[in-house]
């Protein structure tokens, strides 16, 4: 599996890509947990040659900056705290994946001042370059509503159960599938019904269900969305 991480490096932004000469080319990708948008963003940045963000990243790493002092997630004061000194060094993925950080960071992206203090670094990302493809849950509706492309990434509730339970085996995590079915149904509430940048579709977002796709194909259709809102423009 791609190892989703924040990526801005020479190396990546040389590669050959097929944006058909579009300057500033922004991708907003959404969807929620489990859906595989994390993995396909990754690989659409590498296809494209852009910068990419998770920014769940960000969120994580705000929560573990919580944790690490040793508060929770309803002291809404630490983790504004936390979110407003979170910096690109902080999002190292190899340190932030933990089942307590994952639940940690759903409850203080709930936080209006959490997501306000880190609205910015997102917002900035990729500025000044070709271009950057963003992953999260409200990237196409809050952080970039200007982007030209925006793919909604969905998949049924118990295929993201059986992915998610995968991960975990995959990584030694004992996991019982009828409890991470709960977790996600609860994650995908408290995603929905916050009272700031709940996960919506944008109006102008085009659908990607992966229920019964692998990253593949889910990748060979990605790109043929994108080639059409191109020729569409």
């Amino acid at each position: 599996m791609l190892q989703a991480k924040l990526r801005y490096d020479d190396d990546m932004l040389d590669q050959p890509n097929d944006m058909n000469g579009e300057t500033n080319f922004i991708l907003a990708i959404d969807g929620p947990a489990g859906s595989g948008k994390t993995t396909l963003a990754l690989k659409l940045a590498e296809h494209f040659g852009l910068a990419f963000l998770d920014t769940g990243l960000l969120y994580r790493a705000t929560a573990k900056k919580l944790l690490d002092a040793g508060a929770t997630a309803d002291d809404e004061v630490a983790a504004e705290h936390a979110a407003s000194s979170i910096a690109a060094t902080d999002l190292n993925p190899d340190q932030l994946m933990t089942e307590i950080i994952g639940q940690t960071a759903s409850k203080v992206a709930a936080i209006p001042a959490v997501r306000i203090a880190l609205l910015d670094f997102q917002r900035r990302f990729g500025d000044g370059g070709k271009g950057a493809v963003l992953v999260g849950r409200d990237i196409g509706t809050v952080v970039r509503p200007d982007a030209k492309h925006k793919i909604f990434v969905t998949a049924s509730v118990e295929q993201r159960a059986k992915r998610r339970c995968k991960q975990l085996q995959e990584r030694g995590v004992a996991a019982i599938y009828a409890n991470v079915l709960e977790e996600l149904c609860q994650r995908d509430a408290r995603d929905r019904s916050r009272v700031v940048a709940p996960l919506l579709q944008a109006e102008d977002a085009l659908i990607l269900d992966t229920t019964d796709q692998s990253i593949e194909t889910a990748f060979e259709n990605a790109k043929t969305l994108i080639a059409k809102r191109q020729t569409a423009a």
